[in-house]
């Protein structure tokens, strides 16, 4: 038996990158999907409602859950993995760049736990998992509006923990190094990167994120953080 059949899972940002493999991978395990991206991309899976969703707005949200509570009668499974990011000096670094990560990681994070914890709080087996990062346990030099926005995602999470753990919802942030997509082209990162060639994959992550889905009840993940061997030292 599949480890997550029956379940409903809803994924942000799932249409390419971490979001697509981590549904992908959801999928395989038996799960129904709930799939929010900008394109509203079904990934070619049979068992998934998809939809166009900007996070920034909490209208879109909402009607991704709605959507998907009609189709399949609850939720499971949040997996927070919209995000957009930006490098370079601090006072070089455009507003509207700074105003989006904080829309999008942020708000787009409250938006969607917000959206979703009513149904949570209905499952028995109810998770949240936000895609954080490794800049959000520690500030890295050019990235300092990134790495705040996930600071916050971190901060909210073990919040969360401390609220939500006696009522039957875990709440996990995996923190992963730097990891090989299209994330941040042109706002930092370029295909010739040479760094590139030593990231994670995409499916590196979505094997993180499953992990922690499939732990007994009994206990939880609380942070789940890992890097590419090729990556120095931080701090």
């Amino acid at each position: 038996m599949t480890a997550l059949k029956g379940m409903t899972a809803v994924i942000t940002g799932a249409s390419r990158g971490i979001g697509a493999a981590v549904a992908r991978s959801l999928a395989k395990e038996g799960a129904h999907l709930g799939l929010a991206s900008r394109s509203g991309d079904d990934l070619g899976i049979e068992d998934a409602v998809a939809r166009p969703c900007d996070v920034r707005k909490q209208g879109d949200v909402e009607a991704l859950i709605g959507e998907t509570t009609e189709r399949f009668g609850g939720i499971d499974i949040l997996v927070v993995n919209a995000g957009v990011g930006a490098s370079g000096p601090f006072l070089d670094l455009p507003s509207e760049d700074m105003e989006e990560m904080i829309d999008v990681n942020v708000k787009g994070t409250l938006y969607s736990i917000r959206a979703a914890l009513p149904h949570l709080l209905r499952s028995e087996s109810a998770d949240i998992v936000t895609v954080a990062s490794e800049a959000g346990r520690r500030g890295l030099p050019l990235e300092a509006v990134y790495c705040s926005s996930k600071f916050a995602q971190v901060g909210l999470m073990r919040s969360l923990d401390h609220e939500l753990r006696e009522q039957g919802v875990r709440c996990t942030s995996v923190c992963p190094g730097g990891v090989a997509t299209d994330f941040a082209m042109g706002h930092g990162r370029t295909p010739d990167m040479p760094e590139l060639a030593g990231m994670m994959s995409p499916e590196d992550v979505a094997e993180a994120v499953l992990f922690t889905l499939t732990r007994p009840r009994n206990h939880r993940i609380l942070e789940m953080a890992f890097r590419p061997v090729s990556e120095p030292a931080w701090g």
